[in-house]
């Protein structure tokens, strides 16, 4: 791509499913982001237009809402445990995820070279805290936060793995099992400072 893409297409972009990557727009609009190689318009029914991976890094450089405009906004962001303005709970914030959560499935089956959906794709591998909380909040367990305690997910020094923290032995070996659901790869540790146990996880590749 030799020019940024027009104020127009950069809307759409930025209003494109924040897992998903699929587009809305007119016509025009989405065959010019075709053209472009920032889209693709996906070959069944409803042939629905999606972000290429070069959509999503331009979609990324585009600075996300605050935490507190979620709502507003619509743009979902997985528990990571420990936010200091956590999403409400409740049955809404339970389909977000849910749906969140079957848009990561689809974004896999379309993305992974065989339609795998049990093995995490491109997008997760470039997005491992949130890949990795979403699929723990999915699957129902509780992220700290406030009074609460729960899992707390984080980067490493390490290029395709997370830390996941949890309460207990019990709770770190359920978000392991759960993480080992999903296609990732997790090993418990204990950390030579503070003797705390957690997990070193990981996207599995095959």
């Amino acid at each position: 791509m030799t020019r940024p893409p027009t104020a127009a297409q950069r809307r759409v972009i930025d209003a494109a499913d924040p897992v998903t990557g699929r587009l809305r727009g007119t016509p025009a609009q989405l065959a010019a982001l075709v053209k472009r190689g920032l889209a693709f318009r996906h070959p069944r029914p409803p042939h629905d237009h999606f972000l290429t991976p070069a959509g999503h890094r331009v979609r990324e450089a585009i600075p996300e809402p605050r935490a507190e405009s979620q709502p507003d906004t619509g743009v979902f962001t997985a528990r990571v445990g420990g936010e200091e303005e956590p999403p409400l709970s409740g049955p809404a914030r339970l389909r977000e995820v849910h749906s969140a959560w079957q848009g990561l499935l689809e974004l896999r089956r379309m993305t992974n070279p065989d339609g795998a959906v049990d093995r995490p794709c491109g997008w997760e591998r470039t997005h491992l805290v949130r890949a990795a909380a979403l699929a723990l909040e999915a699957a129902g367990h509780r992220p700290a936060g406030g009074d609460a305690d729960g899992y707390r997910v984080r980067a490493t020094p390490q290029p395709e793995a997370v830390a996941v923290y949890a309460p207990d032995g019990a709770a770190l070996t359920a978000c392991a099992t759960t993480l080992q659901e999903a296609g990732w790869q997790a090993g418990e540790y204990t950390e030579p400072r503070t003797r705390a146990r957690f997990l070193l996880a990981s996207p599995r590749r095959v």
